[in-house]
């Protein structure tokens, strides 16, 4: 299955997800004329994507496009309102594909029909920049050249998995889906930190900023594991190991960390129900 100008990718809500996505594909070389954009108002940014990739755009859905696949990437609180006005706009062909969190595949079963392929996903917005992580499940009406088209358009800007059972989206959500917002945090409390030793705070966000971004970087690149690139930084009563007593001492920062997700697992379940 491949998408085509007569069956293109039509994405309902470019906000800062949809419009990551889109972002991601152009700078991969999917070809602009396979996708039109249906939003009444996207950021500066995605008109930017929009505009020099003279991507078809509409402020309303369209008369007389068929999508092969229909993404929603619109807030989970506006499903009840604009599911119904794109009922036209699928067909039994169509693939739904979702990145809103806890909107259920039943949810949009009871708009398109029991026999829709449906395919839950959760990108994240390093997606714009070609190192997105995504996990995805598909409902059994998808056929594997549809799953096919799936795995590729989300390979493309990035590493996609395929989850065993719709709950765990729920759990890639509160990991995977929201993850940048923490390392982003981390930044912002690296440098704070740095400038309450005194640093001025232009030169705390450069050295935060920079550290996480290359440490990141050097994951990404390496075949060890996490825990052995930390090891190699660390020497035996250095200035890291004295730093990681903090945050290692009596397991503080994995607390914190399994505090936080549980709690964005149980929203994208709340918001679910």
């Amino acid at each position: 299955m491949k998408l085509t100008n007569e069956r293109p990718l039509v994405l309902i809500g470019a906000g800062k997800m949809g419009g990551a996505m889109l972002a991601g594909w152009m700078k991969q070389g999917m070809a602009p004329e396979h996708v039109v954009v249906v939003d009444p108002n996207p950021p500066s940014d995605t008109l930017e994507t929009i505009t020099a990739n003279s991507i078809t755009w509409h402020k309303s859905v369209p008369e007389g496009v068929v999508a092969g696949v229909l993404l929603m990437a619109i807030k989970p609180q506006m499903m009840e309102a604009v599911l119904p006005t794109l009922t036209n706009v699928a067909d039994e062909s169509s693939i739904i594909l979702s990145v809103a969190a806890g909107t259920t595949i039943k949810r949009f079963k009871d708009t398109f029909g029991a026999a829709q392929p449906v395919v839950r996903v959760i990108p994240n917005t390093p997606s714009q920049v070609g190192r997105g992580v995504t996990a995805g499940y598909a409902s059994v009406e998808v056929q594997d050249e549809q799953k096919a088209l799936m795995s590729s358009l989300l390979e493309t800007i990035g590493v996609f998995y395929w989850v065993d059972a719709e709950e765990q989206i729920d759990l890639a959500t509160a990991v995977s889906g929201s993850g940048p917002a923490y390392v982003f945090y981390l930044v912002e409390a690296m440098s704070e930190a740095g400038q309450r030793l005194g640093l001025n705070a232009e030169l705390a966000e450069a050295l935060a900023r920079g550290t996480v971004a290359g440490s990141g970087e050097l994951l990404h690149q390496s075949s060890e594991n996490a825990d052995v690139l930390r090891k190699n930084v660390t020497s035996p009563g250095g200035t890291t190991a004295a730093a990681l007593s903090v945050l290692m001492g009596d397991d503080a920062l994995t607390n914190l960390m399994s505090d936080a997700v549980a709690k964005a697992a149980h929203r994208a379940t709340e918001l679910a129900d």
